[in-house]
């Protein structure tokens, strides 16, 4: 390991996390339909962990995981709008890193701190849920420019808006869009605050979570491709456990995010949501690169080590579903990319199975910081260095009921390399896959005699989880009173 003689200087840490972006949406990880270069660069020169999985299935949970390094059920922070105000920010930022924040952490309340220096909060596009009234960054740079933001109120006047699936044109200035935005207030901060490391610097993209809005510069090529779309079948749709068949009518009956989920949408709807919400990535993918070029000519990347991430997928239709709130792959597996030429051997894919929290441990330990014994998560900097490391045997996402989820008080989900169950308390139905045979997760072997000893080892194992869970994190509050 180079690390620069052992992190006696340490390093410049720049965090960048998507919102709601699937794993097959960069073009280096073998989806050549994607217009993605500056993520295929990261990809191609950095270490990607290719079975990298979230701990819940929507964003505030699985954030806080990610930035505190322990499962739901251990910091109580099941969904969104629970209160999350601490993080292991704090001890780089009480250690000497200037820790700055640009767009989304979906921290609550959004404003704070969370161990960081400065915040340039953006959250979500079309957020009524936790606080209709909060006005970030965006919305204020709208209301210099005498903008009105793109929003549901106004979606729901046009006549398209329930077979539109989310997918809309950005319709005002194209610098004005989110991720425009929050790219371009990063690239600011970087060339005009005075130098200063060691950085830990987190960038938060508010896309390619819906309403899908990319500009047509953006979507027309992909409007022209053929894009991959998993067959639905009628019998993948009966065979649903009951709480996901409650969620499929929900999103029909509520536009969460300005999304009405069509129960039966054709091939060109489908098609057409798709091809917007790749554009967004490709916007996002334009304004990495522009952020590594700052990082490069501010001298940010001498000793910098960069990580690119999501909080979790989106279905798009594919399964029957909208957005998150289930524990499909399309869901629970993310990108997660960590690029340091210089520092780290690059062009490497992991393969063994990670929780997306693991990389937290590890930026305390590059930042020269003791990772508490209490932690969930495990470090992968041992794979980073090329060293040995032990990866998971299981991987876990947990969903509590909420506003979204209602037929359900708890989901668990529990997935090893060959097998995947998922759990709804009190609920005798459930879901099981053989990820082996079938790795698109459409044939449902809950009920399935054959399938009975698998079943039951799963769910001891989920039961051994939770006991072992609570055992290892007995104290782990005691830092945080």
């Amino acid at each position: 390991m180079n690390l620069k003689s052992s992190m006696t200087i340490r390093p410049n840490i720049v965090f960048i996390i998507t919102d709601q972006q699937r794993f097959d949406t960069i073009a280096a990880l073998g989806n050549d339909h994607m217009d993605t270069p500056h993520m295929d660069r990261l990809v191609n020169e950095g270490v990607s962990f290719d079975n990298c999985f979230i701990t819940a299935a929507s964003c505030a949970p699985a954030r806080a995981s990610l930035f505190t390094g322990y499962y739901p059920h251990t910091t109580g922070i099941f969904k969104n709008a629970d209160s999350w105000k601490r993080s292991w920010i704090e001890k780089l930022s009480k250690t000497g890193y200037r820790c700055v924040n640009v767009g989304k952490m979906h921290s609550y309340p959004y404003h704070t701190p969370l161990g960081f220096h400065e915040r340039y909060v953006v959250e979500n596009k079309d957020r009524y849920l936790e606080e209709r009234y909060y006005f970030d960054e965006w919305d204020k740079a709208l209301k210099a420019r005498g903008l009105v933001k793109q929003q549901r109120e106004l979606y729901r006047k046009r006549a398209d808006y329930k077979e539109a699936l989310g997918a809309f044109d950005w319709e005002l200035p194209e610098d004005m869009h989110p991720d425009m935005f929050v790219g371009d207030t990063a690239t600011w901060w970087l060339k005009t605050y005075p130098k200063t490391e060691p950085l830990f610097l987190q960038i938060g993209f508010p896309g390619p979570h819906p309403p899908y809005d990319p500009t047509k510069r953006f979507s027309e090529p992909y409007l022209k491709k053929d894009l991959p779309l998993m067959e639905v079948s009628q019998e993948e749709l009966d065979g649903l456990p009951e709480p996901l068949k409650g969620l499929r009518q929900h999103n029909n009956e509520v536009d969460h995010d300005s999304v009405v989920l069509d129960l039966e949408p054709s091939q060109e709807q489908r098609h057409r949501q798709r091809a917007y919400y790749l554009a967004n990535v490709s916007m996002i993918d334009e304004k990495v690169g522009e952020i590594l070029t700052t990082l490069e000519e501010q001298g940010y990347l001498e000793n910098g080590i960069v990580i690119f991430s999501s909080d979790h997928g989106d279905c798009l239709t594919d399964h029957g579903h909208s957005q998150k709130w289930t524990m499909y792959d399309l869901v629970t597996r993310i990108p997660m990319v960590v690029w340091a030429p210089g520092i780290f051997e690059g062009g490497r894919s992991i393969d063994g199975l990670c929780q997306h929290m693991d990389i937290g441990p590890a930026i305390l330990e590059m930042a020269g910081i003791e990772v508490p014994q209490t932690f969930e998560a495990q470090s992968i900097l041992p794979a980073l260095k090329g060293e040995e490391w032990t990866p998971r045997d299981y991987v876990y996402a947990e969903q509590i009921k909420d506003g979204i989820l209602t037929e359900t008080e708890f989901m668990s989900m529990i997935r090893n390399e060959e097998w995947k169950l998922v759990h709804f308390l009190h609920m005798k139905c459930g879901q099981l896959f053989n990820l082996k045979d079938d790795p698109n997760e459409v044939k449902n072997l809950w009920n399935t005699p054959a399938a009975g000893e698998m079943k039951q080892k799963l769910l001891d194992q989920l039961r051994e989880w939770h006991i072992e869970s609570q055992v290892h994190t007995h104290d782990w509050a005691a830092e945080w009173r």
